[in-house]
């Protein structure tokens, strides 16, 4: 008996919180097998990645690149009791969406379905859109149930069609925030939805017990220290961050590092040089996480410059805000989707407004001459972290979920979240 976790990408630099996911459960005694669309494209990767040991299926990324591959796995797909309404469901599906990717996806489940069958006893999709697709398929085909992990842009950005018919067909569906259960409960009133927080493993991230240096910004050798850590994609903001920068007093002396990929990331850079702040920016790229802590340790104070885009697409609740936290930073935040479910106006952290980058700027102003206000933020946002954000209930919730749907027997040693979960 084996539960098969589809997902888009793996392993991934930016998706940290679903290895955290897959780890916790394998440590809480469920048999996985790993299942991914896609190739990884990360130069690096994660440790947690090697502390894995769920075995890793690669379906074909396209059709024609595996042709005798998808073509036997469709030969076999098509004998299975489920096949005919599986390929009923790509008519209704392919009616509203003709496009090369519905095609795609079914053949991946044909994949997924002839490789894996004879084993896998439930499907648990990362992502409502692409894996949401393939796993609906696959579990029609086999004849078994499958289940959802909602997390940002599949939530806000995909049909509300193809939302809708997935919702109602899963066993059951997770959100990582109120915000996107609430969004989810519009589009399937029905259906079985619940919040589950991704939390953040504390043990992986040790409390940071030092004192930061009282840093106030204005000493030109000894600039205040800013940290973004995000994909240059346009949800995370980062070109109104740079407005809001070069909107500080000449008199204020700050240096930003920024941490990331993506394909907006030249954009940014050619805008840095444009508004005069070239020299003051260190564009690190994509980053390990222990590199990314040793950033979080080192700086006086976190961005996160969220935004909702023209298609809908914006964060959930950002992992990285959450790391930041863990090391006692002190953030100032756009209060976009589910950030203010973490951050506390005025206790916790700053909020400011999304697309407002005077206020923006005043809050980077208010709290980089103030090293005394972020120290107290910093310390009330570790503290509250601690207390309602470790991921240990989360996984302990979503492990008697799978367990339960995959009739899987609790092993022997493994302690019962049922107690815990209820």
């Amino acid at each position: 008996m084996t539960i098969a976790i589809v997902l888009k990408g793996y392993p991934r630099l930016s998706e940290t919180f679903i290895a955290q996911e897959i780890l916790g459960l394998e440590r809480r005694g469920l048999p996985l097998h790993l299942v991914s669309l896609r190739h990884p494209t990360d130069p690096a990767r994660h440790p947690i990645h090697d502390e894995i040991a769920a075995p890793l299926l690669y379906l074909p990324e396209y059709l024609h690149q595996e042709p005798r591959r998808t073509l036997r796995a469709w030969r076999n797909a098509a004998r299975l009791p489920g096949y005919a309404a599986a390929r009923t469901a790509l008519a209704a599906d392919f009616r509203r969406d003709p496009t090369r990717n519905r095609i795609r996806r079914f053949g991946q489940a044909c994949v997924l379905a002839a490789e894996l069958g004879g084993a896998v006893t439930h499907l648990h999709a990362h992502f409502l859109h692409t894996p949401g697709s393939v796993a609906r398929y696959a579990a029609m085909m086999l004849g078994i149930g499958f289940s959802l992990s909602g997390h940002a842009k599949d939530v806000w950005t995909t049909p509300q069609w193809d939302l809708a018919g997935k919702l109602a067909d899963a066993a059951w569906t997770v959100a990582c925030s109120a915000a996107a259960t609430d969004t989810l409960r519009t589009i399937a009133p029905g259906a079985p939805l619940e919040t589950v927080y991704h939390g953040l493993d504390l043990d992986r991230f040790p409390l940071f017990t030092d004192s930061r240096p009282p840093r106030t910004g204005t000493m030109p050798d000894d600039p205040v220290r800013l940290l973004a850590v995000g994909r240059a994609v346009g949800k995370k903001g980062f070109d109104g961050l740079l407005t809001a920068l070069a909107a500080l007093p000449p008199a204020l002396h700050w240096r930003l590092t920024h941490i990331g990929a993506g394909p907006d990331l030249e954009n940014l850079q050619r805008q840095a040089q444009t508004l005069g702040l070239s020299d003051r920016i260190d564009w690190q790229g994509a980053r390990t996480q222990d590199h990314v802590l040793q950033a979080m340790r080192a700086a006086d104070l976190f961005l996160m410059t969220s935004r909702i885009t023209a298609d809908g697409d914006r964060d959930g609740l950002p992992n990285v805000l959450m790391e930041a936290q863990s090391q006692a930073l002190p953030v100032i935040a756009t209060a976009v989707s589910a950030i203010p479910e973490l951050i506390e106006p005025d206790r916790t952290g700053v909020l400011v407004p999304p697309e407002d980058p005077d206020a923006l700027c005043a809050a980077i102003l208010r709290l980089a001459a103030d090293s005394t206000e972020r120290t107290r933020f910093g310390v009330a946002g570790a503290a509250r972290l601690r207390e309602r954000f470790g991921s240990g209930p989360g996984l302990d919730r979503l492990a008697v979920r799978l367990r339960d749907s995959a009739a899987i027997p609790q092993p022997t040693g493994v302690p019962n979240a049922n107690a815990r979960a209820a």
